[in-house]
Parts: structure tokens; C-alpha cells; sequence
């Protein structure tokens, strides 16, 4: 009687572990966060009679907070006039009222910073704000009317307009923020919201090169021809299909030039895939904006073609080479390209893929963060010190539980500096949560191109180490702060610096 007990005894149990194991892990809430892309243009009228209009478009992303109203984020750049290199950023918020089921108001404010090109921006804070009437067309919108722009802080941009856009919608999927890492099988998820074709994206940090050629000059007419000026930027791509893309790539100048040089592009390729994907070739094509840095690119408006190579080398990771051109429609200002740099694949938001099938999926950490630096006795070119603040735009996504790579790009718009700009790289590392999980801190280190607006950063290459702290407030939003020190090499800028800002944070599922 016993041995049968004792037999029954470990069955039992033995059974018992072997069906919690087999338990198939909870899936992770699914969310979806509704927004749409947005494309707009205005001419703008500047305060020398004698100038033309500046022609400004601008490229955002908005989330929608409810049913009608917005908020969200945004580049502007020059593409038409003399004032080739001027660059903004700045936040949104509107409203969306429907009239009928196709016709609607859009309303809304856009606050920024930045300028260039020896404009009259002062110390680069703006408001644009806008009143349009907008026709839905189910896939995109059109609307257009009124807007306003004045550049108050001591510029003399001060002008009504009118005012186009274009609205696409661009919705996404995520979780928790504090979900970040989990990992899940596919077991774990066939029978849950996320069991759908996933969406490919990638993320880029790159070195440019620019071989200047032709008849290119700085805007005071002395030849550029023969010179190489080295970018530093990254770039966005996110696939239509298993061929198609768009991209989105930002870059800033630190070496050939004075500081100050930046563009902005946003285009389309093709993707061809070979060697069992482990190498890839992508044509691409993008319209954009870019100058400063004394380059005369005449009113910014630039095209740039491209080739790239891109070979796996471990993982989800790849090193790709490019080779194309950059240049004014009219070969005004022409350069030739060659660049390197670190390209990263995330299949997202679903379970199945054209590109891989995935083994493992896993929630990655994202944080968008929206804040204000202020600069401590911020050297300029004139040898003379005085404080700058700027508006800036970092983007976390994290490699492990605790330490992320970042990407940030800032301009200024307090302190007399509107046209200094910067694009930096780098990582850090954040704690786990901790009194009552609402505190974690941070530390990180970033570098990369800054410079314009009389700052003295040399030919562009600073230097960013900070720590701080980060304050939950919502779900996925949080208060961040945080001091540290800015370093130009080449130049006199050596500054302590504070910023303080928004943290919206969540989690994206990614298949491998």
C-alpha cells in the first residue's frame, strides 16, 4: 500500500510540472495608437522687400489623443528662395472637427525652434499657428488655408500665408513599456491579437562623405570643388512590401567645412534580396533640404539617388556601403557620395514575415522624448559667452533590459543662436523603476555634428555626456530631467547644461 502511494505520489507531481511548464506564456496586451503622417508647405514672406519668398515644407508625425484632437512632432526646412540651410523643430497640437463624413476643420499650433542661413530668426523660438479645411479622401487627406508665422524671439520673420498639407495615415501597435524583453514563442502568440503579417523596418547610423564637385561655392562665391565634407547622420526605412520602402535620413556635417551644414530627405527605393538574405541592394531616391555651413545651396531644395550594399554580419545587423549623389536639381551645388555605416532589421508587430521566419519574438523598449536644454555660458564665435537653449528630439530604442542606443537632434530657439543645430549618436543605460515604481535613472553619452548660429563648435564635432532622472506620470508617459556637459572639439563651446522634458514610452513586438 505504501509503494502504490508512494508511486501515485510521484506521478501526480510529475504530471503536475510537466503541465505547468507546457503552459503557453500569456501574450502581451496589444494596443493600437492611431496618428498619421503629415507633409505640408508654405511660402513665406520675408522682411527684405527685395528677397524672395522662402519656400518651407515640413515633414511630422502626430498621434491622435482622441477622436479630434492631436498631438505630435515636426522638421521644417527651406526648399525655395536664398535661405538654403534653414532647419527647424519644433511640437504640434490641433484639432480635427468632422463637418460631414468626408469634409473636416483642422485647427492647430506648431512651437519650434531653429533657423540659418543668415536669415533674420533671432534666437530661433517660432509659432505657426494654421486653419484649414480638409476633404478626406479615405487613404489620404488634403487640406489648405491659413497660417501664420513670427519669429518673436528678436527675429523679424513675421508673415500670413497661405497653407497646404498632406495627412496619411500611419497607425501603430505596442505594450507596456515596462514589458520591454519579455520573450515569447510562437505558441505564445497564434492565438492572440498579434498573429498577423509583421511590418519591417530598419535603423541606420552612417558616415557620409561628399566629394564637392562642379562648380559649387560657400555663399560667398569662393569654390568648394575638391573638398570632402564628412556627415555624420541615420536613417529610417520601413518596407510597403517585400520590395517597396520609404526612408527618412537626417544628416549633420563634422569635418571639411565650417560647423553648420545639415540635410533632411524623404524618399522611396527597391529592395532586392539575395544569398539566402544575407545580402541585400537597395535603389533609392530622395527630395529634401539641406545647407548651412556657409554652403550656397541656393534656396535648399536638393535630390539625392543612391545605391547601397548591405551585408549581414551577425544577427539582425548589417554593414552597408552607399554610393550616389547629392546635389541642387541644376548641379548649383554637386557632390558625389560614398558612405558607410550600421544598419539594424526589426520585423514588428507581427508574427509572419516575407523577409525571415522568426524563431523567438521579444518586446523592445522605445522612448521618444521631447525636451528643453539650456546652456550654461555658451562660447560663441565673437569670444563672448551667453546662455542658449534649444529644443531637442531624442529616440531610445533599447538593446538589452537596460542599456539603449539614442539618437538626437536639437535646435535652437532662445539666445540669440537660431541657426545652431546639432545630430548626435551614442548609448546609455537606465535602472529598473524603483519607490513604488515610479523613479528609474539614467546616464548616457552622445556625440556627433553641431554647429551655425555663432556658437563656436570648430568644424562641428561636440561631445555630450548626462545623467538624470526619470518620473513616471501615466502608463507611458513621464517627466525627464537631467545635467551634464557639452564639449566641441576644435572649438570653444565647453558648457554645463539642464534639460527637463516628456518621455513617451512603450514596447514593440519584434520577431527574429
Amino acid at each position: 500500500m505504501k509503494k502504490s502511494f508512494f508511486r501515485a505520489l510521484v506521478l501526480t507531481l510529475t504530471l503536475s510540472v510537466h503541465f505547468f511548464y507546457a503552459q503557453d506564456k500569456d501574450a502581451p496586451a496589444k494596443k493600437s495608437q492611431l496618428g498619421f503622417a503629415q507633409i505640408d508647405f508654405l511660402s513665406i514672406d520675408m522682411p527684405d522687400m527685395n528677397e524672395p519668398n522662402m519656400d518651407f515644407t515640413g515633414i511630422h508625425y502626430n498621434l491622435m489623443l482622441n477622436d479630434w484632437s492631436y498631438a505630435g512632432l515636426g522638421f521644417y526646412g527651406a526648399v525655395g528662395g536664398i535661405r538654403g540651410g534653414f532647419f527647424t523643430l519644433g511640437v504640434n497640437a490641433g484639432v480635427k472637427y468632422d463637418i460631414t463624413d468626408k469634409l473636416f476643420v483642422d485647427t492647430g499650433i506648431h512651437f519650434g525652434g531653429g533657423g540659418g542661413a543668415s536669415a533674420p530668426d533671432g534666437g530661433g523660438a517660432f509659432i505657426l499657428p494654421h486653419l484649414n479645411l480638409g476633404y478626406d479622401f479615405k487613404h489620404f487627406s488634403v487640406t489648405s488655408g491659413w497660417s501664420y508665422i513670427n519669429f518673436f524671439d528678436g527675429g523679424t520673420i513675421n508673415s500670413d500665408q497661405f497653407y497646404a498639407a498632406v495627412h496619411i495615415p500611419l497607425n501603430f501597435n505596442h505594450t507596456d513599456f515596462d514589458q520591454k524583453e519579455n520573450k515569447y514563442t510562437f505558441e505564445d502568440l497564434k492565438s492572440s491579437d498579434w498573429n498577423k503579417k509583421s511590418n519591417r523596418i530598419s535603423l541606420m547610423v552612417h558616415l557620409n562623405n561628399l566629394s564637392v564637385k562642379g562648380d559649387s561655392q560657400f555663399s560667398t562665391g569662393e569654390a568648394i570643388k575638391g573638398r570632402t565634407i564628412r556627415l555624420a547622420g541615420f536613417e529610417f526605412v520601413s518596407f510597403l512590401d517585400k520590395n517597396w520602402l520609404f526612408f527618412v535620413r537626417a544628416d549633420g556635417a563634422f569635418d571639411g567645412i565650417p560647423a553648420g551644414y545639415m540635410d533632411i530627405f524623404l524618399g522611396g527605393g527597391y529592395h532586392l534580396s539575395m544569398n539566402k538574405n544575407r545580402t541585400n541592394l537597395q535603389a533609392k531616391f530622395g527630395i529634401g533640404a539641406g545647407g548651412g555651413g556657409g554652403v550656397d545651396t541656393q534656396g535648399g531644395f536638393l535630390i539625392y539617388p543612391d545605391i547601397t550594399l548591405e551585408q549581414k554580419i551577425f544577427d539582425n545587423f548589417y554593414a552597408t556601403i552607399n554610393k550616389g549623389f547629392l546635389m541642387s536639381p541644376d548641379a548649383h551645388f554637386y557632390t558625389s557620395t560614398l558612405g558607410f555605416g550600421l544598419k539594424y532589421y526589426v520585423d514588428k508587430e507581427g508574427t509572419t514575415s516575407d523577409f525571415v521566419t522568426p524563431k523567438e519574438f521579444k518586446l523592445k523598449g522605445i522612448q521618444t522624448i521631447v525636451k528643453q536644454d539650456w546652456y550654461l555660458d555658451a562660447s560663441r564665435n565673437g569670444g563672448f559667452e551667453q546662455d542658449m537653449h534649444q529644443i531637442s528630439l531624442q529616440v531610445n530604442v533599447f538593446l538589452n533590459k537596460y542599456v539603449y542606443a539614442a539618437g538626437q537632434t536639437s535646435f535652437a530657439n532662445f539666445g540669440d543662436a537660431g541657426a545652431y543645430a546639432e545630430g548626435i549618436v551614442g548609448l546609455g543605460v537606465e535602472s529598473n523603476r524603483f519607490f513604488n515604481d515610479y523613479i528609474s535613472v539614467y546616464g548616457q553619452l552622445l556625440g556627433g555634428a553641431a554647429g551655425g548660429g555663432g556658437i563656436s563648435t570648430g568644424q562641428g564635432l561636440i561631445v555630450k555626456p548626462s545623467f538624470g532622472v526619470d518620473v513616471k506620470l501615466l502608463n507611458n508617459l513621464s517627466f525627464r530631467g537631467g545635467i551634464g556637459y557639452v564639449k566641441a572639439r576644435g572649438g570653444q563651446l565647453s558648457s554645463a547644461f539642464a534639460n527637463f522634458g516628456i518621455n513617451y514610452n512603450i514596447s514593440m513586438l519584434t520577431g527574429r
